[in-house]
C-alpha cells in the first residue's frame, strides 16, 4: 500500500469517526438538557428536542458524506480501497466507548455513498467485530447500594445519589410511601435476603416524567425497581417547581409497558449504551436488544441490531414469507414471516380514487408519526432500503401480489426478492380479527373501551388518526389497542370538523357542501365498528368521539399548546400525594 493511499484511507476513516462523534456529542447534549426541562417543566420545548434529537442523525450523515466527498470521487475508488477503509475504521475504534454506534454510522455512511446497493459484510459491519462482553463497564452505569440497614436508610441513600436543582415537595411522605410500598411487596423473610440494589445513573426522562430505574437482587430471583417521578407545581413560575414521587414499580410488566413500542424515545444520557442496554435487557428479558436501543433513542443502531437479529431468525427457521392475515389495504401491502413479531408493509404504485393521496403524502405521515410523541398509542416504524429477502423463502401468492402492486418498489433475481422501500413494524393482531374471533363478552368490551381511549389519547396528542377502520388498528398480547395505518394521519388543526345539519328533509345531506378538510364524527359509528351491536357498544361507553363538539374542544386544546400527560403503568399504583 502506498503512502497517498494509506494518507487518504486514514483522512476518510478519520472523516467517519469525526461524524459519528459529531452526531453523538450533539445527541448527548439534548439528552442532557432533558433535566432541566423537566425541573423546569418546559413540555413544549420537551417535544421540540424529542424532534430535533431525531433529525441529528441524518444531518450529520450528511455532513460527514459532503467532507468525504471533498477528499476522494468515491465511485472511482475500486472495491479494495472500501475493504481497506473498514479494516482501517475498525483499528481506530478498538477503544471507542461507543464503537457498536460507530460501526452502524459507517455503515450509514457507506449506505449513502452506495445507495444501499452494495450491503454485504466486506464493505459493511453487517456482523459485529467482537462481541461484547456485559458487566465489565457495569461500574460506570450502574450505583450500587447498601442493603445492610434499613429499608429506609436504604432509599434516602437513592436520593441523596441522584441530584436536581429543584426541590422535592415532600421528601419524608415519599420515602414513607416507598418504604410502605416495598414491604407490601415483600415480606421479611425475602426483604432480609436482598443482597444488592443497584440503580442506573441515567435518570430516563419522557415527555411529563422521570423515571430512576433498578433492580433488587435476592437469591432467587430479581426484581425491577423503578421509581416514577413528577414536577408538581403551584403557579407559573419555574420557582415553584417541586419533584413529587409517583409510585414504586416491581413487576417486569410494568417497566415493560414503559418500554413499549408505541411510546416515544427516553430521553438517558449515557456515555455507555451498550452496557445500559445490557442492564436493561436483564430486567426485561423477553424485550429484544434491538427494542431497548431503540427506546434509548437510538433507533439508527436498533435497525442495525434489529437487522442481525432477523438474520439470525432466518438461520433458525424455514418458514416462508406469506401475505399478511386481514383485510388487504388500499395503500400498504403487508406481509410477514409467521415466525417472527413483525409485518412489512410496502407503499402500493397506485392508490384507488377514494384515497387522494400521494406517494410521498404517505413517507411524511410516517415521518410525522416518528417526530411525534405516540402516547402509547402509535406503533413505532423503521425504514429500510433495498431490504434483501430469500427468494425461495418467499411465498409465490405473495410474489405476483407485489409484482401486481408494487412493482416500482420490487426487484427480483434468481436468488433474492429485493424490497426497495418498506417499513417494518411490530405484529399486532388486527383489531377486526380479534373482534370477529373473540367470544368472551368482557374481553370485547375490554377491546372497545380500549379502542375509544386510543382514539381520544391520539387526539390528546394533537393528532386525528383519519381512517379510524378497526382493521387499522391492532390489539397486543397485554390487550392494548395500538393504532398502526398512518396514511391519513394529520395534525387535529388540519382538519374542519363539522356537525351534520338537522333537517326534516332526507335529502339534505345530499345537498351538503363538503370541502377536502371537512370530518363529520357523527358518521363515525357507521365505519369504525362494523356489527351492530358492536356499535352500540362501542356509542354507549365512548359516544363523545362522535360528536363535532368533542373534536372541536381537543382542537381547542391543541391550539393552547397543551401538552398532555399519559401515564404508562397502572394507575392504581400511584400514591396519593
Amino acid at each position: 500500500m502506498n503512502n497517498t493511499h494509506s494518507s487518504v484511507l486514514n483522512k476518510v476513516a478519520f472523516l467517519i469517526l469525526h461524524g459519528f462523534d459529531k452526531s453523538y456529542r450533539r445527541h448527548s447534549r439534548i439528552t442532557r438538557d432533558a433535566q432541566q426541562r423537566f425541573e423546569q417543566a418546559k413540555w413544549q420545548e420537551t417535544q421540540k428536542a424529542m424532534k430535533e434529537r431525531i433529525a441529528i442523525y441524518e444531518r450529520t450523515l450528511a455532513d460527514a458524506v459532503g467532507e468525504i466527498y471533498q477528499q476522494v470521487f468515491p465511485h472511482q475508488e475500486n472495491d479494495q480501497f472500501w475493504l481497506d477503509l473498514k479494516i482501517r475504521y475498525q483499528k481506530i475504534l478498538s477503544d471507542h466507548p461507543q464503537y457498536e454506534l460507530a460501526e452502524t454510522f459507517y455503515n450509514s455512511v457507506i449506505g449513502r455513498i452506495f445507495k444501499h446497493q452494495q450491503i454485504n459484510d466486506d464493505m459493511m459491519f453487517i456482523m459485529p467485530t467482537r462481541c461484547y462482553l456485559a458487566g465489565l463497564q457495569r461500574h460506570l452505569v450502574v450505583h450500587s447500594f447498601d442493603t445492610s440497614g434499613t429499608v429506609r436508610k436504604m432509599l434516602e441513600d437513592i436520593f441523596n445519589r441522584y441530584h436536581f436543582d429543584i426541590a422535592f415537595q415532600d421528601i419524608q411522605r415519599d420515602l414513607k410511601h416507598l418504604d410502605g410500598a416495598l414491604r407490601a411487596r415483600l415480606n421479611t423473610a425475602q426483604l432480609a435476603s436482598v443482597h444488592t440494589v443497584e440503580m442506573l445513573k441515567p435518570v430516563f426522562y419522557r415527555s411529563k416524567s422521570a423515571y430512576i430505574i433498578g433492580r433488587i437482587c435476592m437469591p432467587d430471583e430479581t426484581l425491577p425497581f423503578v421509581i416514577p417521578l413528577s414536577i408538581y407545581s403551584t403557579n407559573t413560575s419555574d420557582e415553584s417547581n417541586q419533584i413529587v414521587v409517583e409510585a414504586l414499580l416491581t413487576e417486569r410488566q410494568d417497566l415493560s409497558v414503559i418500554f413499549s413500542f408505541a411510546r416515544s424515545y427516553f430521553m438517558a444520557d449515557t456515555q455507555h449504551p451498550a452496557e445500559v442496554v445490557a442492564f436493561l435487557h436483564e430486567l426485561l428479558p423477553h424485550k429484544k436488544k434491538f427494542e431497548l436501543y431503540i427506546a434509548l433513542g437510538l433507533y439508527k443502531h436498533g435497525k442495525t441490531v434489529f437487522y442481525r437479529n432477523f438474520l439470525a431468525h432466518m438461520e433458525d427457521s424455514s418458514d416462508q414469507f406469506a401475505i399478511a392475515p386481514g383485510i388487504r389495504g388500499l395503500v400498504m401491502a403487508v406481509f410477514h414471516l409467521p415466525s417472527y413479531g413483525v409485518v412489512f408493509k410496502i407503499i402500493k404504485d397506485e392508490f384507488p380514487e377514494s384515497k387522494k393521496i400521494t406517494r410521498q403524502h404517505v413517507k411524511d405521515c410516517y415521518k410525522l408519526v416518528k417526530m411525534t410523541d405516540r402516547v402509547g398509542r402509535m406503533a413505532d416504524t423503521h425504514e429500510y432500503v433495498n431490504f434483501r429477502l430469500p427468494r425461495h423463502r418467499v411465498e409465490q401468492a405473495l410474489i405476483d401480489e407485489l409484482l401486481e402492486t408494487c412493482v416500482s418498489s420490487v426487484e427480483l433475481t434468481d436468488d433474492e426478492v429485493i424490497i426497495k422501500h418498506l417499513y417494518i413494524e411490530r405484529k399486532m393482531t388486527p383489531l377486526n380479527i380479534f373482534l370477529a374471533q373473540q367470544e368472551d363478552p368482557k374481553l370485547i368490551t375490554n377491546a372497545l373501551n380500549d379502542l375509544g381511549l386510543c382514539i381520544k389519547q391520539i387526539a390528546a396528542a394533537h393528532i386525528f388518526a383519519g381512517d379510524m377502520l378497526h382493521k387499522n388498528f391492532g390489539i397486543t398480547r397485554g390487550g392494548r389497542v395500538i393504532f398502526y395505518d398512518y396514511d391519513e394521519i394529520c395534525y387535529l388543526t388540519e382538519r374542519e370538523f363539522r356537525a351534520l345539519p338537522k333537517s326534516d328533509d332526507p335529502y339534505a345531506i345530499d345537498t351538503l357542501s363538503v370541502g377536502p378538510t371537512d370530518v363529520f364524527p357523527e358518521q363515525f359509528e357507521h365505519f369504525i365498528v362494523g356489527k351492530k351491536h358492536l356499535k352500540q357498544e362501542l356509542k354507549a361507553l365512548h359516544g363523545e368521539i362522535m360528536t363535532a363538539e368533542y373534536w372541536q374542544h381537543m382542537q381547542a386544546q391543541s391550539l393552547k399548546g397543551d401538552v398532555p400527560d399519559f401515564i404508562p403503568y397502572d394507575q392504581t399504583k400511584r400514591f396519593v400525594n
